[in-house]
């Protein structure tokens, strides 16, 4: 039986769809994955105790797929058998997400159970490298994308984050904890009223439930003549610009694998870019065949680019 270590977003829900045999649903206490019913919440505190109830379970692999973020220890509700486990764990923790991420899965394999990365369960998720969309990336692109690897590499090497994007050689937003979402909205002159928009926008199911119904409206929504609708690309920086994301230098790809899908295309759209950059092999693809539709509607490309630009 497999357990799907389920975080915020639309992965999980995918996974588990592909997966082969039962699976169990298990979400850290606070972060509830889409369209998926939760069997077993838990917290990091009792993490030695969670793992034993799989074990008892008859639970033998285990996957890591969706958003969290580093949940705060209370010392007051460690459980005996996660005592052992609290000076790795929170010394993890301290050190990065990478870090975090890899001591889990020792303690996971420690206890017998094999971890399984989400794109071996759902190896469709990893587009094959190359220009998926009409346009295509310019000269002046392909010189921002090795920039933009260069910088997320650099990036990755501090356990900093996986995407920024670059314009005319310039960095013009990293990404932090507040993750891609809060990155792209930096752009904006008005950040907070892009994220009132888009709620609204989103409201009443997932953008991917919504996109194939209003894929033909895209063009329009972000056309130049009803621009009055959307905040604005912040003057201070210089226009276009392209979003990449990659893995971090030596990252276990068993757990936190970039992820794009069609709301990353809709917000990169929002801010004005020309274009989105992926690492081949490296960057999971939600819904590839809209997010490709949406690319076309406004004329940005998507392009799957190997390491080093080979």
């Amino acid at each position: 039986m497999l357990a799907l270590i389920a975080g915020q977003g639309q992965l999980p829900a995918r996974i588990a769809l592909a997966a082969k045999g039962p699976v169990r649903i298990c979400a850290l206490e606070g972060f509830s994955p889409a369209h998926l019913e939760v069997d077993e919440r838990f917290r990091l505190e009792r993490l030695g105790s969670f793992i034993h109830g799989l074990k008892q379970r008859g639970v033998q692999e285990v996957c890591m797929a969706g958003a969290v973020r580093r949940p705060e220890l209370r010392p007051d509700l460690v459980d005996a058998a996660t005592a052992p486990l609290v000076s790795r764990i929170s010394g993890a923790v301290l050190r990065g997400d990478d870090a975090a991420l890899r001591e889990i899965i020792a303690i996971f394999e420690e206890a017998g159970l094999a971890v399984r990365a989400a794109h071996e369960i759902a190896p469709e998720l990893l587009p094959a490298a190359g220009v998926l969309t009409n346009a295509g990336p310019s000269a002046e692109d392909v010189a921002d994308a090795a920039r933009a690897e260069a910088i997320v590499a650099a990036m990755g090497a501090a356990d900093v984050g996986q995407a920024c994007v670059v314009a005319a050689g310039q960095a013009l937003a990293i990404e932090a904890i507040g993750g891609t979402d809060w990155m792209l909205r930096s752009l904006l002159r008005t950040p907070e009223e892009a994220k009132s928009r888009e709620e609204e926008v989103l409201k009443g199911a997932s953008l991917m439930d919504q996109a194939m119904d209003w894929i033909g409206d895209f063009a329009d929504f972000f056309s130049p003549r009803d621009g009055s609708r959307l905040p604005e690309r912040d003057p201070a920086l210089p226009g276009g610009g392209l979003l990449y994301k990659a893995p971090k230098p030596g990252q276990d790809r068993r757990a936190d694998l970039p992820v794009i899908g069609p709301d990353t295309v809709m917000r990169a759209a929002e801010a004005g870019l020309t274009g989105i950059v992926l690492e081949a092999g490296g960057v999971m693809v939600i819904d590839v065949e809209t997010c490709v539709a949406m690319a076309d509607a406004v004329e940005m490309f998507l392009w799957v680019r190997p390491g080093g630009g080979a």
